[in-house]
């Protein structure tokens, strides 16, 4: 009997073993540095939901040099955060890219002006120098710079277009009229330079009409058509969003594990804190499932891009429900 009892004991642990090692792993890649714009991914590492969910997942951040369609087509992630024009501009160009979720349903995306400069309205950017982000960043900016029927070849019928840094310099130093700005980070980094709120008109992508849809979790076509890749998937999708939902309800917690997993240190906690808040105000609900509508908006922005479109034809399997479906079942 005590032998039984040692075999069935053994086994027990054996198993219990096994099922500690079998946790699926899962590489993400996000777009940006380590800051409060991944919060969700970051607390849900943090607070052991990933691991409820049995998955074992690296969190790798993004920088200036890292094309996040370019790290999956080449094998180093699983899943990717990246920026729908981006996405899809590449699934055109050849990497087939899908959106499984959508957790910011709105975008923050901005141009920040000086009200010195004389810009009070998209009347006056004709003329002006404007700072752009690039690394697939620049797509929503064509965008609207097509649909005001403003070239972008620094004619003075048009804009002349500043190569922007991923800084706020070239408002500080006068370089530009107006620079890329979002609303949880570089606006507020204008605000901290001492320029004050009255001195700044800011023209919200979502106010003009041209938003286009901004950090959604995309993978490659060909590994949908794994089961258990979508079922791990789902997985990942539903650990996530309770991670936003998390991180929404108690930003100043968020803040601070983003600032445990800074390895650069340079992120500070009012600035985390602050991006948090606003991060919020751009999250959809916790299913983070894709809004059809939003992301035919998208589409028809690129689409409108005159004889230099962001997208030249209307994408075919370029999201899914699947995902998120199953992760709400």
């Amino acid at each position: 009997m005590k032998k039984i009892f040692a075999t069935a004991l053994g086994l027990g642990i054996g198993l219990t073993s096994f099922s500690a090692m079998a946790a699926d792993e899962v590489t993400l890649q996000l777009k940006w540095v380590t800051q409060a714009q991944f919060a969700g991914y970051y607390v849900a590492q943090d607070k052991g939901f990933y691991d409820e969910a049995d998955l074992d997942v690296t969190i790798n951040p993004g920088g200036p040099d890292i094309a996040p369609p370019q790290v999956i087509a080449g094998g180093g992630a699983d899943v990717v955060v990246d920026w729908m024009p981006s996405a899809l501009a590449s699934r055109e160009k050849g990497v087939a890219l899908v959106n499984i979720a959508q957790p910011f349903a709105k975008s923050g995306m901005m141009l920040t002006c000086l009200k010195e400069s004389g810009v009070e309205s998209p009347e006056d950017f004709p003329g002006r120098t404007l700072g752009v982000w690039f690394f697939g960043n620049e797509y929503p900016f064509l965008s609207w710079m097509s649909k005001l029927g403003l070239p972008t070849d620094g004619s003075d019928k048009g804009v002349t277009v500043l190569k922007q840094g991923f800084n706020v310099d070239p408002l500080i130093q006068k370089q530009a009229d107006c620079i890329s700005t979002m609303t949880y980070n570089e606006y507020w980094q204008v605000i901290d330079a001492g320029i004050t709120e009255d001195q700044i008109k800011v023209f919200k992508y979502e106010d003009q009409g041209v938003a286009t849809l901004e950090d959604g979790l995309y993978v490659l076509e060909d590994n949908l058509k794994d089961p258990a890749f979508v079922d791990k998937m789902a997985r990942f999708v539903s650990a996530s969003m309770k991670g936003w939902e998390y991180a929404k309800a108690n930003p100043e917690e968020a803040a601070n594990i983003i600032l445990e997993n800074d390895a650069t240190g340079a992120q500070t906690e009012k600035h985390q804190i602050r991006m948090m808040k606003e991060i919020g105000k751009l999250l959809g609900d916790a299913s983070g499932k894709l809004d059809e509508a939003a992301y035919q908006r998208t589409v028809d922005s690129l689409l409108s891009g005159g004889s230099d479109p962001v997208i030249t034809k209307k994408p075919e399997g370029a999201w899914t429900h699947v995902v998120t479906d199953k992760a709400s079942m």
